[in-house]
C-alpha cells in the first residue's frame, strides 16, 4: 500500500493566457488531495470499476505511468471538483507518485510535473503545465516563456514552451469564493483558443494580461498588497472581455472588494471559484456566503507532492 498527497492551488494572476506562452503566478494552498493504491485484482477507483470516461485522469495516467497487475486506488479531497483550485492535478500528481513509489522509483519532481503535463493534456486537449507544476513543486512557482533564476524544469509541446520557476511569496491572506458551479477547464480553454484565432483584440488582451502579471511579480517581491490587489482586479476584468467569467464569480468579487486589495475568477473560470486579497478574510468570507457562495480561508505556502505515512 503506497499513499501519496497533493495540494490544490489558485493562480493568483496570467490564468488562460499562460496557454499561449504568457507569464502566470501560481500559489500552491493547504487544501489537498490524498490517493491511495494497494494490491487488486482489477483496477478500481473508490470501490468501482475504473472507467476512461468517469475517470479520465487516473485513467490516462494508469496507462502512461504504470506497467503491472491491477490496483486499487481511493482519494480523499478537500479540492471541489470543477472549483478552479487544481483538483483534477492533485489527483493526477498524487496518483503518479504513488506509482512512482509502488515501481520503486525515486520520486523526482521535475518528471512528476512532465507526466502530469501529458496527463492533463490528454485529457483537456489543450492546456498549460502551471496547475501540475503547482501542484508538484508547492510553495509558488512563477511561468514565463523563457529560463531565469530558481528555475525548476522546462517544459515544451509543440510551438509552445514554458519555464517554471521557484517564486518566493509573502504570507498572503486570501479567502477563495466557490461558486457551486462545476466549470470543466477543457472547453473554457478551447472557447479561448477560438477568440483569439479569430480577433486581434483577444490576442491583444491575452498579451495585456501577460503584462499585468509582469507588474504583480514586481509587486509580490517589493510586498505590495495594495499594488497586486489592484492588479488582480484588473485581470478579472480582462478574463471577463475573454468571455470567461461568469454572473456568480462577477457577484463574488464585487461582494468581496469593500474588504479586500483586489479580487479575481481564478482557473478556468465559467463558475468555479474567484480569489480575494485581504486584511478581513472574515469579513470577506461573509460577504461571499451573503451572496451564496462557498468560502474557503487558505494558507499559502504549503509543500508540493509527498508521499504519506499510511
Amino acid at each position: 500500500m503506497v499513499i501519496a498527497s497533493a495540494p490544490g492551488k489558485i493562480i493568483l494572476l496570467g490564468e488562460h493566457a499562460v496557454v499561449f506562452g504568457q507569464p502566470a503566478v501560481a500559489l500552491a494552498i493547504d487544501l489537498r488531495l490524498r490517493c491511495r493504491v494497494a494490491p487488486s485484482k482489477a483496477h478500481t477507483l473508490n470501490g468501482a470499476p475504473l472507467s476512461e470516461r468517469s475517470h479520465p485522469y487516473i485513467f490516462s495516467a494508469l496507462q502512461q505511468a504504470w506497467k503491472g497487475a491491477g490496483l486499487s486506488v481511493e482519494t480523499s479531497s478537500m479540492l471541489p471538483s470543477g472549483s478552479g483550485m487544481g483538483s483534477s492535478a492533485a489527483v493526477t500528481v498524487a496518483f503518479l507518485a504513488t506509482l512512482a513509489q509502488a515501481s520503486g522509483q525515486e520520486l523526482q519532481q521535475r518528471t512528476l510535473a512532465n507526466q502530469a503535463f501529458e496527463v492533463e493534456s490528454q485529457v483537456q486537449g489543450r492546456a498549460s503545465p502551471i496547475d501540475t507544476s503547482a501542484s508538484t513543486h508547492g510553495e509558488g512557482i512563477f511561468v514565463s516563456g523563457r529560463g531565469g533564476e530558481e528555475l525548476l524544469w522546462h517544459i515544451q509541446r509543440d510551438t509552445r514552451e514554458w519555464f517554471i520557476h521557484h517564486c518566493d511569496v509573502p504570507r498572503l491572506s486570501i479567502v477563495v469564493g466557490f461558486t457551486g458551479i462545476n466549470a470543466p477547464t477543457g472547453p473554457l480553454v478551447a472557447k479561448v483558443k477560438r477568440y483569439t484565432d479569430h480577433t486581434t483584440f483577444a490576442r491583444d488582451i491575452i498579451e495585456e494580461i501577460g503584462q499585468v502579471t509582469m507588474e504583480g511579480m514586481k509587486c509580490l517581491k517589493a510586498n505590495d498588497l495594495s499594488g497586486l490587489g489592484a492588479l488582480m482586479t484588473r485581470d478579472h476584468k480582462l478574463l471577463a472581455i475573454l468571455g470567461v467569467s461568469h454572473p456568480r464569480l462577477d457577484k463574488l468579487v464585487q461582494a468581496s472588494l469593500p474588504y479586500s486589495y483586489g479580487a479575481k475568477l481564478t482557473g478556468a473560470g465559467g463558475g468555479g471559484s474567484m480569489i480575494a486579497l485581504t486584511d478581513h478574510p472574515e469579513m470577506v468570507a461573509e460577504a461571499i456566503k451573503r451572496k451564496g457562495g462557498v468560502p474557503f480561508l487558505v494558507k499559502t505556502g504549503v509543500p508540493g507532492v509527498r508521499i504519506d505515512e499510511p
